[in-house]
């Protein structure tokens, strides 16, 4: 049985497909592509190749397909290069689309490719990781990592549609089903404590019967906040939200060089780390953060960091982070499992003291 739930966004508005198998429906929607006259290009990486080959030749033909190195070294400025080049040995115009088949890898770089080249073409997601399926396919943030931070380069460029075919998850490896559900214990924590209940009672797994509804529901908080704040401009709350856990995750990607920790691998200390932090602030208690990190770990996920990380070089990439303003870092925070807030202001004696507590030296 196919599902669909559509992001308002008024003339950016998008389909969100969600089945176990969705082969048929993206080979009709490329094939109206092509009636139409409109060609299409598929972007994914060589992992998704390997595994996926009939599924990818079932859903796309004998389209041209560009496969890259699999990893987050990808998200850079010289496959970013490697892609618009590809766009443009196509021959693409202004009315060309592109898949971006993978996980947040490959949707990020791929809808800030679709954003530059021409100015705009549209592009759709077929998100084949479940990091990618329950957030990073959803809400039109694209972009590329700089040595200097993650995710500094990039833009608001809105998928035309989504497809989650949660079948494709059996084929994922293990670790990158953990680091999927980093974002999902996210989810529950920020704003849906029945669901971060869920996780506490019953682990989710590759063969949870659970899985589908897990996905759509945290596809639909996503929505609900982007589509109240689709550019995170608001002064509080509002989109930052959705990045609980990742100021500190993004500072240990870039300090590691973005290969020691799959994102969500980063993402899980930085949620362990935000809890700590917040229990400083008075809206967690030790109870609290116990619960947060007992979750993560259920799920196969670090609630500290493997080796020691130098807290200055921690400390200055958080001073590199998107969320400064004013020169200051705001901080999304609990005030409850289950609700979440941004901080500004905040002492850097309990941030510090926070980084210590995971593991920073």
């Amino acid at each position: 049985m196919i599902e669909i739930f559509t992001v308002n966004l008024g003339e950016r508005s998008y389909p969100i497909y969600f089945g176990a198998d969705l082969v048929n429906e993206v080979h009709a929607h490329a094939a109206a592509l092509t009636t139409a006259g409109r060609r299409f290009v598929v972007l994914t990486d060589r992992n998704l190749e390997a595994h996926q080959a009939a599924a990818v030749k079932a859903m796309f033909g004998a389209a041209p397909v560009l496969a890259l190195t699999p990893g987050e070294e990808t998200k850079s400025l010289t496959d970013l290069g490697q892609v618009l080049d590809f766009f443009a040995a196509q021959r693409l115009d202004r009315t060309g689309v592109l898949f971006a088949v993978g996980g947040g890898v490959i949707g990020d770089l791929g809808g800030f490719a679709a954003a530059a080249y021409l100015r705009g073409i549209d592009f759709i997601q077929v998100p084949t990781t479940l990091l990618a399926m329950v957030d990073s396919s959803v809400g039109g943030k694209t972009g590329i990592n700089l040595s200097a931070g993650k995710n500094l380069v990039g833009a608001f460029h809105q998928p035309r549609a989504v497809y989650v075919a949660t079948g494709l998850l059996a084929t994922l490896p293990a670790r990158e089903f953990a680091a999927g559900m980093a974002e999902v214990i996210k989810y529950g924590l920020l704003g849906d404590a029945a669901l971060f209940q869920q996780l506490e009672n019953t682990p989710l797994t590759q063969t949870s019967p659970a899985l589908a509804d897990v996905i759509r529901r945290c596809c639909a908080l996503k929505a609900r906040i982007v589509e109240a704040d689709e550019r995170e401009l608001a002064a509080e709350g509002g989109r930052a939200l959705l990045n609980l856990g990742h100021t500190f995750g993004h500072a240990i990607e870039q300090v590691t060089g973005y290969g020691t920790y799959l994102h969500g691998e980063a993402v899980a200390v930085g949620l362990c780390a935000a809890a700590r932090l917040s229990q400083k602030l008075g809206g967690l208690t030790a109870s609290d953060v116990a619960r947060v990190e007992a979750v993560v770990a259920a799920h196969a996920l670090p609630t500290k960091l493997r080796e020691p990380l130098a807290l200055v070089d921690l400390s200055a990439a958080m001073a590199r982070d998107k969320k400064v303003r004013a020169g200051g870092l705001r901080f999304i925070v609990l005030k409850t499992l289950g609700g979440a807030a941004t901080q500004s202001g905040i002492d850097p004696a309990h941030v510090v003291a926070a980084w210590r507590e995971v593991g920073a030296a």
